[in-house]
Parts: C-alpha cells; sequence; structure tokens
C-alpha cells in the first residue's frame, strides 16, 4: 500500500504543509493532537489515498480517544519513511511488506507489528499504446522495493526474462512522463499514478492480482522504541483498527478526512476504498512463507548481500496480544 509504499515530489506539492526541519527534506508534518493528552508519537505516511485510515484517524481524533498524541508525518518517499525510524525522528511507519523487507539488512531494528490493509488492484501495469505485446517491452520504470518486484513478477508471468528488460530506476511522479517521452515502455505503480499514466497517452492492461501479486501494508516500529513503549504502540494500533473499519464502511466520510488532512482528491480515495481491503489483523505463520519469498528475491536480485531477517522483524499475533483484546 499503502508504502509504500513515494508518491509527490514534496517540494513540489505539499507547499500546503509546514515543513519540519527535524524531519529529512522529503517530509512534512499534517499536524496531529495538538494538546491532546497522553504519549507524543510522529507517525511516519506515504503521500496517498493507501493511507487514509491514518488520516481518519487523525481527522476524527481517534488517537487522542485512545489516548496517544500523535503526529502524522508525510514523507516524499514510503522507504524514506521506513528509514527515518532507525534515525530516531519516527516512532511508527506505515509501509508494504515488500519495501520494508528490503530496508531489515541495513535497519535490522525494524518490527512489523500488524497488517491494516492488502490489495491486488491497487497496483497497475501501464504500457505505451504503442505495445501491442508485453515481448515489446525493453525499458521498464520502476521504484525500488515493491514497484520493482511488481514489474519482475509482470514479466515472469509473460515468460519474459527480466534480465532482458532495462529497469530505469525514478521517483512515481516522474514515470508517467518518461512514459509518455518514450523512454520507458511501462510501469507499475499504485494509483494515482496509473491514472495520470492514461491521462498521458499511456493504458493501463493489468493489476498485479492478474499475475498473483498483492501487497499487504504493515504498522512498522522501532525495536528499541518498542520495547519501552508497548502500551503506546498498543493504543496507536487501536486507533488504526477502529479508523479502518470507518473507512470501510463509511467511504464518503473517509474520503473527505483524507482530503482535508492530505489534500488527497475525493474521487482518489473513493477509488482507493474499492480496490484496497482496509482492516486491521494480526501477521500469522500463514504469512510467512510469502515473506520468506520476498527476501529471497532481493538476495537473488543481489539487493542485498545476505537474505533479510523476516522471522526476527515480522512479530506474530503482536496485535492481538497487546491491543486486541
Amino acid at each position: 500500500m499503502k508504502a509504500r509504499p513515494t508518491f509527490w515530489r514534496a517540494a513540489a506539492v505539499l507547499t500546503l504543509f509546514m515543513t519540519i526541519p527535524a524531519c529529512s527534506a522529503g517530509s512534512t508534518d499534517s499536524g496531529g493532537a495538538g494538546n491532546a493528552a497522553g504519549p507524543k508519537v510522529r507517525f511516519a505516511v506515504g503521500i496517498d489515498a493507501a493511507y487514509a485510515p491514518v488520516f481518519v484517524a487523525q481527522e476524527k481524533g481517534l488517537f487522542a480517544k485512545h489516548g496517544v498524541n500523535v503526529d502524522v508525518v508525510q514523507f516524499g518517499k514510503g522507504g524514506d519513511a521506513v528509514d527515518a525510524i532507525a534515525s530516531g525522528q519516527i516512532q511508527l511507519a506505515g509501509s508494504s511488506d515488500t519495501t520494508a523487507i528490503g530496508k531489515l539488512q541495513q535497519n535490522p531494528d525494524l518490527r512489523a507489528l500488524l497488517v491494516y490493509e492488502r490489495s491486488g488492484k491497487f497496483l497497475k501495469v501501464v504500457e505505451r499504446k504503442s505495445i501491442g505485446d508485453p515481448s515489446q517491452i525493453k525499458k521498464m520504470a520502476t521504484v525500488p522495493g515493491l514497484s520493482e518486484i511488481a514489474a519482475t513478477r509482470f514479466l515472469e508471468s509473460k515468460k519474459i526474462d527480466p534480465k532482458k528488460v532495462t529497469f530505469v530506476t525514478a521517483d512515481p511522479p516522474e514515470i508517467p512522463a518518461l512514459l509518455q517521452k518514450g523512454s520507458v515502455d511501462a510501469y507499475v505503480l499504485w494509483e494515482p499514478w496509473p491514472a495520470k499514466g492514461t491521462q498521458l497517452g499511456g493504458k493501463i492492461v493489468e493489476t498485479s492480482g492478474d499475475y498473483g501479486l498483492s501487497y499487504v501494508q504493515w504498522l512498522i516500529a522501532g525495536n528499541k522504541w518498542l520495547n519501552a513503549n508497548q502500551e503506546t504502540a498498543a493504543k496507536v494500533a487501536a486507533a488504526l483498527d477502529e479508523a479502518a473499519k470507518l473507512t470501510e464502511s463509511d467511504p464518503q466520510a473517509a474520503a473527505q478526512a483524507t482530503q482535508k488532512i492530505a489534500k488527497i482528491p475525493v474521487e482518489q480515495t473513493l477509488t482507493a476504498v474499492k480496490e484496497i481491503d482496509f482492516g486491521v489483523r494480526d501477521i500469522t505463520a500463514a504469512d510467512m512463507a510469502g515473506y520468506e519469498q520476498t527476501a529471497g528475491f532481493f538476495l537473488q536480485t543481489g539487493k542485498t548481500k545476505a537474505k533479510p531477517d523476516v522471522n526476527t522483524a515480522v512479530l506474530q499475533n503482536w496485535f492481538s496480544q497487546h491491543a486486541g483484546k
């Protein structure tokens, strides 16, 4: 999801928000509960509708209701939000499982607490209109993490050797324009970038679920902070649980809250609610085989020197043990 998975270049789009010097140049603070009682937590997210439950919890005062004072900090790159945990600037973050797993070798302190969304429809394959068959794809634009593995799996599903296709790394806002210029032939990204691609002359040909790829979005913490703040993390998780249910039950209210807090158009959030299953649940033993495969992908493709240790990073049943009672 919703890292996350980069979304808008902060300098170009986030002038509506107050920039926070304490974080990286690609982050902005969209506020929190202000003078709300409870422990102070900085919660990092990306900037798209996949993060709607976080914005709903913020706008509806659910964090304060559960006794925690949360500032939601938006990052231009979902991976940057995860990196900020290691630096101590951020206590919690939302990110796709794939992106977070790719960060484990450099940030072994990361811990996945729960899943709060899942989708096989939100990521879409976009091609130039002149591409008549996937075998004609010579260059694909990718973002490290979820986008890259989604592109790889798409090619493999078409019996195309990914090594014979050039992957062009870029930020999401740049990619639709690269397609328009003919610099790349295709890409796989989350909304709103597929819609932007069609506006610039591209065509959506599949969702990732069409070739068997789904992602989940994790709530992530640093282990050192978590060990000292289990109760605080549980309060945030309980608020996120309530917000995810509200997002599903009242998409219009969720869309309005997301527009108010993150300036995301209502239509984008309404589309996201149709394409994403929002809901907090435990990470269970049944999930681990998929995470091991993702870790193996990073090792096999040389993205990491060792296989990411998902068994240590993923805390199975943490939500039910701490916040789901």
